[in-house]
């Protein structure tokens, strides 16, 4: 019942901010079109239509109205309305974001588990070393060694989405989008070789973004277990006779999930809106890409819009991550 207000809150505060840049600039806003053509009288007449002059109040219910009809004004950066350009880089940065949130999870639940299970042992400070130095080291850093490494040197894997010979097939007339994620969408098409390329573009990127969130995952999910593996009812269950691995796996993991969930719903809903750093460097034209462009072009419109889509990716995922709780845990019920 409060996801409504929450967001009627998010889109004031964006509208608050907006007053910091000229009635010209807020303009761009409201238009879906280019507006680089219009004359100063039709600037006029629209700032009237929009009721750009008007008192604060009448501002915000205009530009709301405008939001809710999915008008979110025109972007200098992608040349194309902003809610164009969000429909159509999503499917980018979404393709990036699965494919680095499975081994991301997989792999920080897996080590958490091993960690936690041999705690104090050889195995358990090797995987907390090698966590506290994944999660230390700079995404820029590392993306940018991998790319000299893996590109610079060798050339075996090369930034951007997809090879010029793929991306003609994918922009052809005979290739049919589905999904907008190009792996996807190559195998719905039969296109094996256009799929091995959009694997082979997604490696770096993917690699650098599990890499470095893994490790939070599993710092989590260590913590967790070791928390759960010293409470009363894992004691009475060994007393029972039950096997390690029984009490490891069904009493103790599913109660450690729960802090991870909040942690994965986090990490998938940042990983979805678009990865700044590792999109800029990496020449991925999803939304974090749009994102810094329009930032270093003080591109107003598409700035709001991103921070718009964000803020409702975020308290989607939060929604989500509160409706698992109640599956993992069945003490949690919602009325």
């Amino acid at each position: 019942m409060l996801l409504p207000i929450i967001l009627l809150g998010i889109t004031f505060l964006i509208f608050a901010f907006m007053q910091a840049v000229n009635p010209y600039q807020r303009l761009f806003c409201f238009l879906p079109t280019n507006p680089s053509r219009l004359t100063k009288q039709q600037v006029e007449l629209l700032m009237d239509k929009y009721h750009l002059r008007d008192p604060l109040m009448v501002q915000y219910i205009s530009w709301l109205n405008q939001v809710l009809h999915g008008n979110l004004g025109w972007s200098q950066a992608s040349h194309e309305s902003v809610g164009k350009t969000i429909v159509k880089r999503f499917p980018v940065s979404a393709e990036i974001a699965l494919y680095s949130f499975l081994p991301m999870i997989a792999i920080g639940i897996y080590l958490g588990i091993i960690s936690s299970v041999n705690h104090n042992r050889a195995i358990d400070h090797f995987t907390r070393l090698a966590a506290i130095t994944g999660w230390a080291f700079p995404t820029f850093v590392l993306g940018l060694t991998l790319l000299a490494i893996f590109y610079g040197a060798s050339g075996l894997l090369p930034p951007g989405r997809l090879s010029t010979w793929a991306s003609l097939i994918v922009h052809s007339e005979q290739f049919k989008t589905y999904t907008g994620l190009v792996t996807i969408d190559a195998l719905l098409n039969g296109e094996w070789r256009v799929f091995l390329d959009g694997l082979r573009h997604l490696i770096l990127p993917v690699l650098c973004l599990s890499v470095i969130e893994w490790a939070l995952t599993l710092r989590v999910m260590r913590s967790s277990m070791l928390e759960v593996l010293r409470q009363d009812y894992i004691t009475t269950a060994r007393a029972k006779g039950l096997t390690e691995r029984t009490v490891i796996m069904k009493h103790a993991v599913r109660n450690a999930l729960l802090p991870t969930v909040t942690i994965a719903g986090q990490d998938l809903v940042f990983l979805f809106n678009g990865n700044v750093v590792v999109e800029v460097i990496f020449n991925y034209p999803g939304l974090g890409q749009w994102a810094a462009d329009a930032a270093l072009q003080l591109d107003v419109p598409a700035i709001i819009g991103f921070t718009i889509f964000a803020a409702v990716c975020v308290l989607i995922g939060n929604l989500v991550v509160d409706l698992l709780y109640a599956i993992l845990d069945p003490r949690v019920k919602y009325d």
